[in-house]
């Protein structure tokens, strides 16, 4: 009967699993003279049982191992921690589900585990003897990432929630546990409602709006005397919302550029002298820059009569599109008033003098101070110089309005380095210019011949007196 009873059991547990890799007996001469006297004690004594890696959640199939808490020979009870995994999403700690000895580590430091996969073999103790048999029956050992084997973690996760958990401990997973340390949130001040209590991920998230809501409150509490009521947009700012939104409308071009004005400057001392000889004749005290830029832009404009022409017809429709060619050179002014941004223009530039454009400029100025610009002196306008220069900076982008081909931005005047004829290094006088056109009617070839031709009229004032009608 002994015989017949060891047979049996030799096919059935110590046969079987050597027939598979993975499987491993421990069968010491004492535990071999333990089974000949008592077979059934002896089996239920001793089992092996590998741990998953269970599904951590967040679509993860695999981690790295990066810290092993465990190792070969040494002992854990339930919820030990075993190791700590990182995905590509967060760190997580991962806890036995058995107590016992460690057999095996599957994974060396940095390995990639699999979802389902197993990380050690455990010899546990139990007094169930299915339970104990069973894995080392080749046929119920589930395979790693196995459908059987997600389904015994899911099984331990609802064993550990129907188990109460040593004083003091919340009931929560190790990414649950991670994600509350991520928020800074203190686990044990979150009500659980998974359960027996268990601590959820939204659990998390409900606690952390909490709060956020309460700092929100406060801070809406402090801050309210600092918030002012939205105001409606002033006729002004009207304006150059409605203008601005049809100029996006149009591929503009740009072309930058240096003037040199150390000729110019002359010039314009030449002029202050005869102004400050005749107070009486004019309403301004002296000449500035502005006067002299206007006329030489329309004289250029005489020569490249495309930058001072409109566009007509659908945008839609290419063939009902036709250019018309303006006669009166109307040079709109950018002025920085009270009111904001305004753009009156001088009419009919080709036709007065530098002295009457001084004259023109310094009335727009002193009504614009007072916000009192006629509408009459706003309209009509054919190309636009913004003269930034007396705030600061060098180079902008002006945007042309949608009425007009062209508009130039004059930087600010500086003294630099330059070389002279002999190669010696030189001050000049250098005012930086920013030029933006509508690059569906004008190319670059088009915009840079006009700006140099304006260039050359500032920096040669002689030539300037040339073109005077």
């Amino acid at each position: 009967m002994y015989l017949r009873s060891f047979k049996s059991i030799s096919s059935s547990v110590v046969s079987s699993p050597l027939t598979r890799p993975s499987s491993k007996l421990f069968l010491t001469p004492h535990n071999y003279h333990k089974l000949s006297r008592n077979f059934h004690a002896s089996i239920v004594k001793e089992a092996i049982k590998p741990f998953f890696l269970a599904d951590i959640g967040e679509g993860i199939t695999e981690c790295e191992v990066i810290q092993w808490f465990v190792e070969p020979g040494s002992t854990v009870a339930e919820f030990d921690k075993i190791c700590e995994v990182q995905s590509d999403k967060a760190s997580v700690e991962i806890s036995s589900r058995y107590a016992g000895k460690i057999l095996k580590l599957h994974h060396g430091l940095n390995d990639i585990a699999k979802v389902g996969s197993p990380l050690v073999d455990i010899e546990t103790e139990d007094d169930n003897d299915d339970q104990q048999i069973a894995p080392s029956q080749p046929e119920i050992v589930p395979e790693a990432g196995s459908q059987q084997a997600l389904k015994e973690n899911d099984q331990f996760l609802n064993r550990s929630e129907n188990n109460p958990t040593p004083s003091g401990t919340v009931l929560a997973t190790p990414a649950v546990r991670k994600f509350a340390k991520d928020k800074e949130i203190e686990i044990s001040s979150v009500t659980g409602t998974g359960k027996d209590g268990r601590v959820l991920k939204e659990d998390i998230l409900a606690f952390g709006s909490k709060a956020d809501i309460s700092h929100d409150n406060n801070q809406t509490i402090n801050e309210s005397d600092s918030v002012t009521t939205p105001q409606a947009l002033s006729m002004v700012q009207k304006a150059m919302f409605k203008s601005m939104t049809q100029s996006l409308n149009i591929p503009q071009l740009g072309f930058k550029d240096d003037i040199e004005i150390d000729a110019t400057t002359k010039y314009r001392a030449a002029l202050n002298k005869h102004i400050t000889s005749h107070p009486d004749r004019y309403p301004f005290t002296k000449m500035t820059y502005l006067p002299i830029f206007v006329k030489c832009l329309s004289i250029a404009l005489h020569h490249y009569p495309l930058m001072n022409a409109k566009l007509s017809g659908n945008p839609d429709d290419v063939n009902s599109i036709k250019i018309a060619y303006r006669s009166s050179h109307n040079i709109g002014i950018a002025m920085d008033t009270p009111q904001g941004l305004v753009v009156p223009n001088i009419k009919n530039v080709q036709d007065k003098t530098i002295f009457e454009i001084a004259s023109e400029i310094h009335r727009l100025s002193e009504l614009g101070k007072i916000n009192a610009i006629p509408m009459s002196d706003m309209k009509g306008g054919t190309i636009t110089l913004s003269n930034i220069g007396t705030i600061g900076g060098t180079y902008a982008n002006p945007v042309i309005v949608s009425s007009e081909l062209a508009i130039v931005a004059l930087g600010k005047m500086q003294k630099l380095p330059r070389f002279d004829a002999s190669d010696n290094i030189i001050a000049k006088q250098i005012m930086p210019v920013s030029w933006s056109a509508d690059h569906r009617v004008i190319d670059g070839a088009t915009i840079a011949r006009f700006g140099n031709h304006w260039k050359n009229l500032i920096e040669n004032p002689a030539l300037l007196a040339s073109e005077l009608r």
